[in-house]
C-alpha cells in the first residue's frame, strides 16, 4: 500500500527569545485509505502536527511529503490550491455559514477555485448529502440544525473536492455520546466506500480504538504507534 503522507524529522519551534518546542523529530508514514487516530494530552503537540500535516502551520525544519509531493518549499497560492484539491478538514467547531443553507455550506470549498458550479459539482452535492443522511434538509439554514446534523454538513463540506485525505481534529468534541457514535460510524462509512485517508485527532480513547491503528503524541514525540 502506498504512502499518502510522510513526515521526516519535523520539528517545530515558537518564539524567537523565548523559544518553545513543541515537536522533536517526529518521523510518520501514513498509507493511502488507512483510518487513523493520533492521541495525547493537551500540550503534547498533536493539534500542531495536525495543522503541519495539514499545511496549515510550517515545521521548523523537517519534510512533509503528501502525495508523492514535498510541499516545503511551494508558495503560498501553491500550497493553497493544493490544500484545497488534497485534504479536508473537520473541526470540533464546525463552523458553518449561518446565513446559508446546508447545501450552500457544502459547496463553499469548491467556490473557493471555481467561479461556477457545474451541474456535475451540484449532483456530487446531492450525492454526499445522500451519504451523509441529510438529503431531505439540505435546503434548511445551518441555524435550523442540530448539532449533529450540523458536524455532518461539515463532513460533507469537506468532501466536495473529492480530497484524498481527511484531517479531523476533535470532530465530535460539542456532541453528546449518542451523536458521537453516528459521526465515527459515518466516518468509517467514508473511509471504507471512498477509501478516502483519515487521520483523526480524540481525546476519547474508545473512539481512538475504533480506528486501524492509534498513534500517541506525548511531549512532542511519537509515544506510542499501534496498528491494529
Amino acid at each position: 500500500m502506498e504512502n499518502i503522507l510522510e513526515l521526516r524529522n519535523i520539528n517545530k519551534i515558537y518564539g524567537t527569545e523565548i523559544k518553545n518546542q513543541v515537536l522533536y523529530d517526529v518521523n510518520l508514514k501514513i498509507n493511502e485509505g488507512s483510518f487513523n487516530s493520533i492521541i495525547g494530552q493537551s500540550g503534547s503537540g498533536k493539534s500542531t502536527l495536525l495543522n503541519i500535516i495539514g499545511t496549515l502551520d510550517k515545521p521548523t525544519s523537517g519534510d512533509v511529503i503528501i502525495s508523492g509531493k514535498n510541499v516545503k518549499d511551494m508558495k503560498l497560492d501553491q500550497l493553497a490550491e493544493y490544500r484545497n484539491s488534497m485534504i479536508g478538514f473537520v473541526f470540533q467547531f464546525h463552523y458553518l455559514l449561518p446565513e446559508f443553507t446546508a447545501m450552500e455550506n457544502v459547496l463553499i470549498p469548491y467556490r473557493i477555485g471555481n467561479n461556477k458550479v457545474s451541474n456535475e459539482i451540484r449532483r456530487r452535492a446531492d450525492d454526499l448529502m445522500n451519504l451523509v443522511g441529510l438529503e431531505k434538509v439540505k435546503n434548511n439554514l445551518a441555524t435550523k440544525m442540530s448539532g449533529g446534523q450540523q458536524q455532518r454538513v461539515a463532513i460533507a463540506r469537506a468532501l466536495i473536492n473529492q480530497p484524498k485525505m481527511i484531517l479531523a481534529d476533535e470532530p465530535t468534541g460539542n456532541l453528546d455520546s449518542d451523536s458521537t457514535e453516528v459521526i465515527y460510524e459515518l466516518l468509517r462509512k467514508i473511509n471504507q466506500e471512498l477509501k478516502t485517508t483519515f487521520i483523526i485527532i480524540t481525546h476519547d480513547r474508545r473512539i481512538a480504538e475504533k480506528a486501524d491503528r492509534i498513534i500517541e503524541i506525548k511531549d512532542g514525540k511519537i509515544n506510542l504507534d499501534i496498528n491494529k
